[in-house]
């Protein structure tokens, strides 16, 4: 059997018209960076409020990634 290790970094994805884009906008900005992400998991969510109305969604997602073997 083989081993492998993984880490896992918390990012925070925002977006002015959903949760979902700002989780996707998070994975998408970790994988031009990192190389073989795996697993991407919405710990929290919240939003900024402006004026009465929703400012901003924000996503704190935590993406996983094999550490290479070099």
């Amino acid at each position: 059997m083989t081993e492998s290790v993984y880490k896992v970094i918390e990012l925070v994805g925002t977006s002015d018209e959903s949760w979902e884009k700002a989780a996707k906008a998070a994975v998408a900005k970790a994988g031009e960076s990192l190389a073989d992400l795996r697993v991407a998991a919405v710990s929290e969510q919240d939003m900024t409020i402006e004026d009465g109305e929703v400012a901003l969604y924000r996503c704190k997602v935590k993406v996983s990634f094999k550490v290479r073997d070099d």
